[in-house]
């Protein structure tokens, strides 16, 4: 049996540049087979949250918003941070709730995921909202620019293998849920 990486011993940790949703930094790291210095950047950001959202009649609660990263429109389930110290699964209720306006009947966490381990230390919680109901048209954050759609839920992989839904996220949320199902059987 191969023996497992050692961790790397922080040297320095660099200066914070904060800028609101994520903190960079660059800290300097040692290799622990050679000694060698390495600088290293890491983005300290908030735990995220991810909601699949489906009605009372089967349709998935999905949302269209423009990402400055692909400089387009994407189709998304709706998610976002989850506040310092809340809990993930009252933080996908309150997004949901603020993107869309939906209220879950029933919230089930699906499991969680560190988005981009070599950068970033958070991790992502993924949740099936079920028996969603329409309460108002949403409550966007300052800055957010969202539309509602919904489809039927059955059309969630012609959606993902057709390019529809490109989000890596999102689509884990998909396989996890996927994944959810399986074991029950």
């Amino acid at each position: 049996m191969s023996q497992s990486p050692r961790p790397w011993p922080r040297l320095r940790r660099g200066l914070e540049h904060d800028y609101t949703i994520l903190k960079v930094r660059e800290d300097l790291y040692a290799d622990p087979r050679t000694n060698q210095e390495h600088p290293r950047v890491f983005l300290d950001t908030p735990e995220w949250c991810n909601i699949i959202a489906v009605t009372t009649e089967d349709q998935l609660v999905l949302i269209r918003q423009y990402r400055f990263g692909v400089q387009e429109t994407t189709l998304e389930i709706p998610g976002g941070l989850v506040d310092h110290g809340e809990d993930p699964a009252l933080a996908a209720a309150r997004e949901l709730e603020e993107e869309t306006g939906y209220e879950a009947g029933r919230m089930v966490p699906l499991g969680s995921v560190h988005p981009n381990p070599a950068l970033q230390g958070n991790r992502c919680h993924s949740f099936l909202a079920l028996d969603c109901v329409k309460r108002h048209e949403g409550r966007q954050d300052h800055g957010e620019d969202i539309t509602v759609e919904l489809f039927p839920r059955a059309e969630v992989p012609r959606l993902i293998l057709e390019g529809k839904i490109t989000h890596s996220l999102v689509v884990v949320a998909f396989f996890l849920e996927r994944l959810r199902a399986e074991a029950a059987k």
